[in-house]
């Protein structure tokens, strides 16, 4: 078995009003997260990953919405049931946040192994339901980060 490097992505999906895509862990009912995943590779750029990640775990092809990279990064320390799929003596995962703008609440194909089900839920429900920290701050970034786009792109036009 192949190591997992310690370098991930967290993808939060929403829409415009905010309502946020979670999933639950199939490996552990009851943990809501957005789409996480780690890089197949060190040189795997990361929006491949985000891009890669999001279709494997919820089957929508985020080449067909806004992708942005946050260019923020969290460093946390692996859960020890998770430990042993990282090379030995690993003990801390990157990981790189980035949201994708749905247009509204999309179907979603789980993968089963992954993932038992999926809620939309509105930004603050959503940060309420997760159990990472990181996935809570990203999600309750979420409507300054949209501000700060939606500021951008009126004053880039």
């Amino acid at each position: 078995m192949a190591y997992k490097i310690p370098i991930s992505v967290l993808v939060v999906i929403h829409t415009a009003d905010l309502q946020v895509l979670l999933i639950e862990r199939a490996d552990r009912p009851g943990f809501w997260q957005s789409v996480t995943g780690s890089v197949d590779a060190v040189d795997e750029p990361l929006e491949a990953t985000a891009v890669r990640e999001v279709g494997e775990e919820t089957g929508i092809d985020a080449r067909l919405y806004p992708l942005c990279n946050w260019h923020k990064q969290n460093q946390f320390e692996i859960f020890s049931r998770w430990s042993g799929r990282y090379a030995p003596g690993t003990t801390h995962n990157t990981e790189h946040v980035f949201s994708l703008e749905v247009p509204a609440p999309v179907p979603v194909k789980l993968a089963p192994r992954e993932h038992t089900q999926y809620l939309w839920l509105p930004w603050q429900k959503a940060a309420e339901k997760c159990f990472s920290w990181s996935n809570v701050a990203a999600i309750r970034e979420l409507p300054e980060r949209i501000r700060e786009n939606s500021v951008l792109s009126r004053t880039a036009g």
